[in-house]
This record gives C-alpha cells, structure tokens and sequence, in this order.
C-alpha cells in the first residue's frame, strides 16, 4: 500500500476551504474539472461557480441572481449536490448529472438480457450507477430451448455484469456501482444468498433480496415457504403445483409452478447469517416500498439504486444531493447551541431548484431514461453530518433528544422542499406523470399538514418525489471528513483506505470534523471527551434503527443506512437487526461487520478517552 504524497503543485490559495489533506484530494481526483490532464480550476470555489452556471442555465429569469443564490448554497459545504453534479455540471463531458438509474425490466430471453446489459454498461459510462432486478430470469437448471439445454440461473448473469463493470470505469476516478435485486421466493434465492460468501464473486455489486409481506407472515407463523416461477405461458412440469403470484413488473398474479419449498424461518435465518458475515444481502421491502410510493397508480417498482435510498421504476433516474447539518449549527460546543433550521429551509428551497434544473440540463445515456425521469421530476434531498450535528450540539447519538431533534429537522427539510415544488408549478407547471386525485390520495401526501395537501390539491405539484437520504460518502469526504449520511461517526480519528485512477490503495490520515472542531476550540486541553462523543460500535443498532424509522417518516422515497457491527460480536447478537427494521416500518436494511473477507475502508486510532 502506498502513503500519499502531493506530487502535484497547489497555487497558495489562503481562501481554500480544506482543513482536512483527503478532502483536498477527493477534489483533485473526483471533482476538479480537468482535461487531457489539464486542470481547469485553481481551487474549489472555481468548481462552485462552474456549478451554479451550469444549473442557472435552465432559468428563464433573473439567471444572474439564481447564479449567485446556487453559488452561495454551494459555498462552505452547506449543499452538496451528487458527485455526477459536481464532477459534470458545466463541462463538455457526454456524461450524465444524475447518480441513480434502475434498469429496464429484464425478460427471460438471452435477448432480453443482454440487451438489457448492454443499457446498464451505456449508464455506467456516462457516470451513474444502476440497480436491477433479476427475478424475471429463470432458475438454474430450467430447461430451455424445448429441453435440449438448461438455464444457468439468474446468478450466472450477475457474473457477466460484474465482469463487464471491472472492465469499465465510469470516469474520474470513480468505479462502477450496481445493486443486484432478487425475490425472495425465486428459486436460486439460496445461491443468491450465499453468492458473495466467496470474497472474489460479484466484487461491483450490493446485493438486495425483495422479501414480500407474505413472507414476512411465514416467518412469523413458521410456515412453509414456497419457491416459485412464472410458467408465462409454458406447461407446468409433470406434477407440479401451480399457484398464482403477483412477480416483479407484474399488476396482477400470474400462474407459478412451484419449484420446491423450505421453512420460512430457515431461510430467513440463511438469510440473517450471510447478511452478518458477509455483510450481502441487505433487505429490501418491496410491499411496503410499492405501497408508500407517491406514484403507486402508475409505477411498478422492483430495484432500487446501487445504495437503496431510491426505489426506482425500470429506466428510472434521480439526482440526489444533501444538506450538511454542520454548517447549520450556531455555538457548537457552547453554553447554547442551536440548529439553524430557518436557514435550513432556505437552502432546502434553493437545492430543489437546483436539482430540478438538473433534470432538465443533463445527458441521458438513453432516451428511455430521459422519458422517465422528465414524466415524474424525481428528486431526492437528503441530509449528511448529522452525528457530528449532533455532537456540536452536545447530543448523544440515539438519545431522546437526538430522536426529537432529527424529526423536527427532517419535516423541516421535507416540507420546505414540497412548498418550493408547488411554487415551481407557476413557472414550470406540473410533472407530466401528476394525476390529481391519485397523487393527493397516496400515503405520504396525505400525512403531509393541511396547510400543503390543499396547495397540492388547488395548484399541482412540480416534483413526485422530494426526500431521499443517500451515504454521501464522497462528498462528505470533500466537506473536511464530516460524518457521512445519517451513520454515526465511524472514527474520530484513523486511516482511511482509497482506490487511486490505477486501482492502486492509498492510506490516508483522517480525522472527524467534529472531534476535530472540538479540539480546535478547546485547544486539545482536555482530558476525557464529553459522553456524547460516541462512534459507531457504541451506538446500540436499536437506536440506529430508531433514528432512521424517525426520519422516514419524512422521507417520500428511502434511506440509505447500514448497521456496523463490531467485529467481535455474535450472531445472536444482531440476528434480529431485519425482523426490528420490519417492524419498525422500514423500507430496507443493511448490516456491515468488519471482519474476515470484508475488510472496512477506515482503522481506528486511539483519542483521548
């Protein structure tokens, strides 16, 4: 592994905001607008401005001021918009503004399948990553082709994708990500399952298992659980039972013949232990997911992006971005610190045209795609920083009060976001895909106050969908190493692991922003950290869960999150993190533990008790 050293001359730019080398990095490497290996931008406030001219160029009006109101959101970290935002905005790269793309729907064809592999390798080199669904291919072992041969499985595709992603880099730095979805009742959902126990096999993939209401009540009730596939006009096998099931991309049930079965509670424990020691599968609820949707009356979701924060429809696209909690608190470490959530509502509106501007001005990589994303106007506005928010503040993680806090700010940021979307109808009218009645009837708006579902009600809406919290995991990088996303700090302070634009591992020092903060204002003379400095493997999963059920509440799509697990613990200890997640009235779950063939990409070092 290699330690690194700056080979590369910086201009003395005292106004640069780094505090942190790997932050300074990740812009040189992901978002600094270079070509042909010359760099276009001294410094980041270049990038800033390159930015917020770009996205103005979708403004008909006053472009100059939302020039500077974007730039101004921009500046100091309080906005981050997706990393294909910052890295394309305002080039002359063919590359796409949007991170998120679910493919189109896979039929059980050699055709079908390749076709749809040759679409997901178009997005990934355009930049952005991209979830499918894989329930529709057959099980290994089907014959085909009137019995003469036999399928290989949904599995074996998976391997050509991944190998197809190695060979592929997105650009600037940045790799290839997709997200494999399977039903839980398909077939090879055990080989599924255990995929990734093999520390080489699907290396470019997040694996999520769609686990079904249904399901969930076989396990509960300890039933048998039948594993199915769709005969679509085929003769059921010699034997066979038939029953109908509604499958991925499907309104109604259709005929499967049952292929086998096996109690619910064993697989589901199968599925609990691959999760703990592999960290893959996560769980996804597609019910619910299907269910919470604004546009249940028209779509059919069955994937989600790469990180599971946005269920998506086939050739589905969305642009996220985050508000960074840090640069929102008044006093950190004072007698009395406040969050600034008036100032957050203010950048909140600013983000959704921002992002909806995006929408407007990006490179597709297909057609279908841009069709899609135009008729629903998809959005997602998250937050990142919140656990050193919560530090600044004096609030342990987990805490009431943290609970409390990080409800009020979520509605905060959702309802600011739905108020600027209905204003946008004025000027942009609504989006293509808006029926009136049954967009007002779907279970998030109509949990929205009075006071929005009657300006939805009298004036439309511009957007489907506002909320999403992403990992923002390099654009928290770049904002001076605050904690990403919702998690919890992992480190305070540590060595972080890096791929380089040759794939070679780069270690680099980092320290949180907080704990770094808190230093800095109490001139490191301290001798114990306050109770509310609390990393990630001293944070209960409990309250993880908690937190993340809090904000859901105000999240129109989902929430990316994953439980870290102590390298030392056991299996009974965590065997429960799904069954809470479900009941708890999650969307989706995942679990990580740092051990074994999946090493983390940050060590610890000692601080200060």
């Amino acid at each position: 592994m290699l330690k690194f050293v700056f080979l590369f001359k910086l201009p003395i730019m005292p106004t640069l905001p780094f505090t942190e080398l790997i932050s300074e990095y990740v812009w040189h490497t992901k978002y600094q607008f270079n070509e042909n290996g010359h760099a276009h931008e001294p410094d980041l406030q270049a990038s800033w401005k390159r930015v917020a001219l770009a996205l103005s160029a979708a403004e008909p009006h006053d472009r100059n001021d939302w020039r500077d109101h974007f730039e101004a959101a921009l500046a100091h970290f309080r906005f981050l918009p997706g990393g294909r935002i910052l890295a394309n905005a305002g080039t002359n790269y063919r590359k796409t503004l949007l991170n998120c793309f679910v493919a189109g729907e896979l039929h059980d064809s050699i055709d079908s399948i390749f076709s749809g592999l040759s679409e997901t390798m178009l997005t990934m080199q355009a930049g952005g990553g991209v979830g499918c669904d894989f329930s529709c291919i057959r099980p290994a072992g089907f014959p085909v082709q009137g019995g003469a041969q036999y399928a290989s499985g949904p599995v074996s595709f998976m391997r050509v994708w991944d190998f197809s992603c190695s060979t592929l880099q997105s650009g600037a730095g940045r790799r290839g990500a997709m997200m494999a979805c399977l039903r839980i009742d398909h077939p090879d959902i055990e080989a599924f399952i255990d995929v990734k126990k093999n520390a080489s096999e699907l290396r470019n993939f997040n694996l999520s298992v769609l686990v079904t209401d249904a399901f969930m009540h076989a396990v509960e009730q300890d039933l048998e659980w039948m594993l199915v596939f769709p005969l679509a006009g085929r003769a059921a096998p010699q034997g066979a039972m038939v029953l109908d099931r509604l499958w991925s991309h499907s309104i109604e049930p259709t005929p499967c013949a049952v292929v086998r079965s096996l109690p619910a509670r064993n697989l589901w424990e199968k599925l609990q232990r691959a999760a703990f020691e592999v960290g893959d599968p996560g769980v996804l609820f597609i019910d619910r997911i299907e269910q919470t949707n604004n546009l249940s009356y028209e779509e059919i979701i069955s994937a989600t992006n790469p990180c599971g924060e946005v269920p998506l429809p086939s050739h589905g696209a969305c642009n996220l971005g985050s508000i960074n909690l840090t640069q929102f608190v008044h006093d950190p470490f004072g007698p009395h610190p406040r969050l600034d959530l008036q100032a957050i509502a203010g950048t909140t509106a600013v983000a959704t045209r921002l992002l909806d501007n995006a929408l407007s001005l990006t490179y597709y990589p297909l057609k279908v795609q841009e069709k899609q994303s135009r008729s629903s106007r998809r959005i997602g506005i998250g937050i990142t920083g919140l656990a050193d928010a919560f530090i600044m503040l004096g609030l342990r993680y987990g805490s009431d009060a943290s609970l409390e806090l990080a409800e009020t700010l979520m509605r905060t940021i959702c309802h600011a976001a739905y108020r600027t979307s209905v204003d946008l109808v004025h000027e942009r009218g609504v989006f293509p895909s808006y029926r009136a009645k049954l967009f007002e009837s779907s279970a998030f708006i109509k949990r929205l106050p009075a006071e929005l579902h009657d300006a939805v009600h009298l004036h439309g809406i511009h957007n489907s969908h506002l909320t999403a919290i992403a990992p923002a995991g390099s654009i928290s990088l770049l904002a001076n190493n605050i904690s990403s996303g919702i998690e919890p700090v992992f480190a305070f302070s540590g060595d972080r692991f890096i791929k380089d634009g040759q794939g070679k591992t780069i270690v680099m020092p980092t320290q949180d922003y907080a704990w770094k903060l808190f230093q800095s204002l109490n001139n490191a003379h301290f001798s114990k950290l306050p109770s509310y400095f609390v990393q990630a493997a001293e944070v209960d999963w409990r309250e993880q869960l908690k937190l993340q059920a809090v904000l859901q509440t105000h999240v129109d799509q989902a929430i990316s999150k994953t439980i870290n697990i102590p390298e030392v613990a056991s299996f009974d200890q965590y065997r429960d993190v799904f069954d809470e997640a479900y009941k708890i009235g999650l969307k989706g779950c995942t679990v990580f533990r740092s051990s074994g063939n999946r090493a983390g990409v940050i060590t610890h070092h000692e601080v200060a008790a």
